[in-house]
């Protein structure tokens, strides 16, 4: 499978990827998927110091990411690690596609609304448990795991 890991992670490119799945998956490309990193070249300029070398990082729009996700899929020289920074624009996104049986919630961290936690990393809105209500229909497994070697949570359990 050329697209090993889609994860939500409000701090997209950070130590736990780059350090934890990057290695553990052999990941060769990272897709940020955010139509607001997508527009902002700072930010991607930052995110590009923080990428080894010999791993390619690409800037999708959420509107563009299932058709580009899936054409990856049948690369079998990619290992693609797809990151969002919500559960809103992982839900577009896997909501087009046909391949993806498993999402990651690695952090969404507390902000204004959310006020459902799940541990130390994940804090939810409404919204956010809708939208993980809606992937769950969609037949794909949702896990809670900030590195590789940590046992998986059922987020979907937790919200119930």
């Amino acid at each position: 499978m050329a697209v090993e890991l889609l994860r939500v992670d409000d701090r997209l490119v950070h130590g736990q990827v780059v350090e934890g799945w990057v290695p553990e998956l052999k990941i060769n490309e990272i897709a940020v998927v955010s139509d607001e990193i997508f527009s902002d070249e700072i930010r991607k300029s930052i995110m590009r110091f923080s990428v080894p070398e010999n791993v390619n990082l690409i800037f999708l729009k959420v509107e563009e990411a299932a058709e580009n996700l899936e054409v990856k899929q049948e690369d079998g020289s990619l290992r693609v690690l797809a990151l969002f920074s919500n559960l809103k624009d992982a839900y577009e996104t896997l909501k087009k596609m046909k391949t993806v049986k498993t999402l990651n919630i690695g952090g969404i961290h507390y902000s204004a609304g959310k006020n459902f936690s799940l541990g130390k990393a994940i804090f939810l809105s409404e919204e956010d448990c809708f939208n993980l209500r809606k992937i769950d229909e969609l037949g794909v497994k949702i896990e809670g795991r900030g590195v590789p070697h940590d046992k998986p949570s059922d987020i979907l359990q937790s919200i119930k």
